[in-house]
């Protein structure tokens, strides 16, 4: 009990913690709450907690009902920001419509080819009150239109795409806080089109982003393809030069996260801008003695993160990361410590204020598990005594010594941390990541980031080129530790997701490890270790994509598609979920297909429209039948899906129960949200 009370001081680290619960409960109901009553929930909360203060003067039972108070305020937080984006979703089009707008900005690529960012002015057979806000089409990579063009193109529209399995990760909701209201893909080329001038800070945003671009382009020209993709993505996050293979070994390596603008690259940044100028100021005694050089210095780096924040075109990674980022410098310039558990809490609690989504999101997630750990890390390690006078000879290295020591725990403690929620939301674990990553951690710290960061700043003066002739070499370093690690055997291993409950349950467990002080810390071992240790269910027998084009089947550990290359994104996302391993070669075998259906045990119609009589006899002949279309007369098979299923209910996984089928929905699952409804038909 001494222990609990002991914990008094460290109650508010859990406040963002509290709220974030609030918000992910918010984000996982199955209907949508009214906002009047969420709004007077919340007045209800904060008048709960204040009286209770009041009668306990801050008192045990403050304490309960204010944490409680949290967790509805996280849930009101979640239900504003729902209505404060909310637009238009765009309808499912039986054929491809004309569509108008402005490039805002060049997404990442898909496996199709570019995509592009517009915001519509028109789109054929929606009036202007029905406009999704933005579209995201997908577009052959050689005609990829830059930044502040105005564009008409003919294209495939639907709304963002529902999980593609049952209890996956929900895309939808992502592009419904991000605005996007409709995806698709170009059957014709982009056109430039003269359009009515577009709104001032539509205007302002595609400037910024039409010079991220140019440089992006400039940064390749110099640095070549191969290297000048990934300097490009890590500068202004244009992924479009990246190549599948170089993701994937980034991937399997476990250096992927060097790709995406986050903590680390702002960390980075920031550090280096604050570390020069604290040198400058150093080394000019006159105006040493009339500033504070360590104040500017945290001025000036944050001037730094704000600045790259723009420039790598404000992804949320990026948004949480500079909020982390100008926390820390605020602590400095208002003499506390920058890194401490308290500066995680402030800086957590903005993000989920501002962003109540992201506490569903993996990036903040991993981000705040793996910054709670490194801050807990270095709050239980003793600080050394600092001795004076001590030899060059024995100072070096011992520092050198100190360095390796803690790069490796903080890599060690950092990818633990980020474990349960890799295995949870990525399905992937990679083997030689800590390796990979102490063998980068000092290329990237302090070669290739600040070398970037210069030759970037200096390439528009037509400067940059020795510094990111630099940079590519160090980027040339780090394809080939990548690509090395990922060709070693069992460099990367596929992992089940476990039950829906075990990532909350390590989550608690890693928080209690890293916010509680004393022995009872220990009690959140078990917790953490429940993503990793909970036996997984057993996987579902067939697999069916959310609009019925795509299906496979399990053969003990593997997965077999009818067709391997329809739905393919989908298809990976489903057999890494539950631990299985494609098998493309043997769908002949087990399927017999041409462009418009597959026989086999289970059969396949994949037209729109429904199969003339010899083909639905053929079809019919299995005891499982997958149409694509409506659902045609007379046919006599156990079981039969077809469009009007999907339309309700999504993707689907089915289990053999004996002669019958147990079938698992996505729809019930996602409820009935403003991101779920569009998209099936609602």
């Amino acid at each position: 009990m001494e222990e609990v009370v002991a914990q008094r001081a460290r109650w508010r680290l859990w406040t963002p913690v509290m709220f974030g619960l609030g918000a992910a409960g918010y984000m996982g109901l199955k209907t949508e709450p009214a906002l009047w009553a969420a709004v007077l929930l919340g007045l209800a909360a904060i008048a709960a907690a204040w009286t209770t203060h009041r009668l306990t003067r801050g008192g045990g039972w403050f304490l309960v009902v204010g944490l409680a108070a949290l967790i509805v305020l996280g849930g009101v937080a979640g239900k504003l920001r729902t209505e404060l984006v909310r637009a238009p979703v765009a309808p499912t089009f039986d054929k491809p419509v004309i569509v108008e707008g402005w490039v805002l900005d060049v997404a990442s690529p898909g496996s199709s080819g570019g995509r592009l960012l517009i915001a519509p002015t028109r789109i054929e057979g929606l009036e202007r009150d029905q406009l999704p806000y933005r579209v995201r089409l997908t577009v052959d990579q050689g005609a990829v239109v830059g930044p502040g063009q105005a564009v008409r193109l003919r294209a495939g529209l639907g709304p963002p795409p529902p999980p593609s399995s049952p209890g996956s990760y929900d895309f939808a909701r992502d592009a419904w806080f991000d605005r996007v209201g409709g995806v698709g893909f170009s059957v014709s080329q982009p056109q430039v089109v003269a359009l009515a001038e577009p709104p001032m800070a539509l205007r302002w945003a595609m400037a910024v982003n039409a010079m991220r671009w140019s440089l992006a382009r400039r940064i390749v020209d110099q640095m070549g393809v191969r290297s000048g993709g990934l300097g490009a993505a890590m500068v202004t996050g244009h992924e479009a030069w990246i190549t599948r293979e170089q993701t994937d070994a980034m991937r399997a390596s476990g250096l992927a996260h060097i790709i995406s603008i986050s903590g680390l690259h702002m960390a980075i940044v920031g550090g280096f801008a604050f570390a020069l100028a604290r040198l400058l100021i150093a080394a000019i005694p006159w105006l040493a003695l009339r500033i504070d050089g360590k104040k500017t210095a945290a001025l000036l780096g944050m001037a730094a993160v704000g600045t790259y924040l723009v420039l790598s075109g404000a992804p949320s990674p990026a948004v949480r990361a500079a909020i982390t980022a100008g926390v820390a410098f605020l602590a400095i310039l208002f003499d506390r410590r920058a890194i401490s558990l308290d500066a995680l809490a402030v800086a957590a609690m903005v993000i989920l204020i501002l962003y109540p989504e992201a506490a569903t999101e993996p990036g903040f997630q991993m981000s705040f598990a793996a910054t709670a750990a490194l801050v807990a890390l270095v709050e239980a390690i003793p600080q050394p005594v600092r001795e004076i006078s001590t030899p060059w000879w024995i100072r070096w290295p011992q520092a050198v010594g100190v360095w390796i020591f803690a790069s490796i725990a903080m890599s060690l403690v950092a990818g633990l941390a980020t474990g349960p929620f890799a295995m949870h939301h990525f399905n992937r674990v990679a083997s030689y990541g800590l390796v990979a990553n102490l063998l980068v951690a000092p290329i990237s710290s302090f070669v290739m980031m600040p070398f970037l960061a210069v030759g970037a700043a200096l390439e528009p003066l037509g400067l940059g080129g020795p510094f990111l002739a630099v940079a590519g070499w160090s980027i040339d370093l780090m394809l080939a530790i990548a690509g090395q690690t990922a060709q070693t055997p069992g460099a990367q291993v596929t992992v089940a997701s476990g039950p829906a409950w075990t990532l909350p349950v390590a989550f608690l467990g890693i928080l209690i490890l890293c916010l509680w002080r004393g022995r009872l810390r220990w009690l959140g071992l078990p917790l953490a270790l429940t993503v990793a240790l909970w036996p997984r269910p057993t996987p579902p027998d067939l697999w069916i994509s959310s609009d019925g084009s795509a299906l496979a089947v399990r053969r003990g550990e593997g997965a077999i598609a009818a067709r391997p290359e329809s739905r393919r994104f989908a298809l990976e996302v489903w057999s890494r979920r539950r631990g299985l391993t494609l098998d493309d070669a043997a769908s002949p075998q087990l399927f017999d297909c041409n462009r418009r259906r597959c026989l086999g045990e289970i059969a396949h119609w994949n037209q729109r429209r429904v199969p003339d009589e010899k083909t639905l006899a053929e079809l019919c002949r299995a005891r499982v039948v997958v149409f694509r279309s409506e659902a045609p007369q007379g046919c006599r098979s156990d079981l039969i899906l077809s469009a009007a299923d999907f339309r309700a209910g999504g993707s689907a996984e089915l289990y053999r129960e004996g002669q019958s089928w147990r079938i698992v929905w996505a729809q019930p699952l996602r409820g009935q949200r403003p991101w779920t409804i569009s998209d099936t038909g609602g």
